[in-house]
């Protein structure tokens, strides 16, 4: 993986999950959860940093997002009328914090909005690249720095017999890791999505 410029000032939803220095997260989708869509993201020391379960009587893939001691974060949904795949991030009290937008093309391409905590100021992050093809890079606008560089775990056997997918994400110092987690586990609802 490529070495990430730190990022002065923080990119943040969460500011308390921006860290000093470099971090690779691992993001784990449960291989037998009953909903399908539960998630455990934790640090290079194997310590569950965020943790993602889907809710099992939702129509639209709701998804509670907590920390480590289960303080919720946010919850993602999928609105149930919009042209492109979307998600919509929303704090424990149903306020809007993140839109996440599928964009059209080739390969995996994401859009997602919010307000940086730190700035003050509305920014974007895009996701470029196939995840498909094992790896991905978030970038800070359109064509700005990148921020975290995401591999696939294809050739693993947990992988290839229960189907659960495993993913290495660089993040850049200064990056909210909640917000990148929330990133990685909606791309990968996208891309079971567009498999089946």
């Amino acid at each position: 993986m490529q070495r990430l410029s730190p990022q002065d000032p923080n990119i943040a939803v969460w500011p308390q999950f921006c860290v000093g220095g470099p971090l690779t997260l691992t993001v784990q989708r449960q291989a037998f959860s009953l909903t399908g869509g539960d998630f455990q993201v934790c640090d290079q020391n194997g310590v569950a940093v965020v943790i993602c379960q889907g809710q099992a009587m939702s129509i639209r893939g709701r998804k509670v997002v907590t920390d480590s001691q289960g303080k919720e974060l946010c919850h993602i949904r999928s609105p149930a009328f919009s042209l492109l795949r979307t998600f919509i991030v929303e704090d424990p009290a149903g306020r809007e914090i993140v839109q996440i937008v599928k964009r059209v093309g080739f390969g995996t391409s994401m859009k997602a909005t919010f307000m940086n905590t730190t700035t003050s100021q509305p920014t974007s992050i895009y996701l470029h690249g196939e995840i498909l093809g094992g790896s991905a890079i978030l970038s800070l606008g359109k064509a700005g720095p990148p921020i975290a560089q995401l591999v696939s775990d294809f050739a693993s056997a947990r992988h290839i017999f229960t189907n659960a997918q495993t993913y290495a994400v660089n993040i850049a110092p200064g990056v909210d890791i909640a917000l990148i987690a929330v990133l990685c586990i909606t791309m990968d609802v996208t891309r079971r999505a567009r498999r089946s």
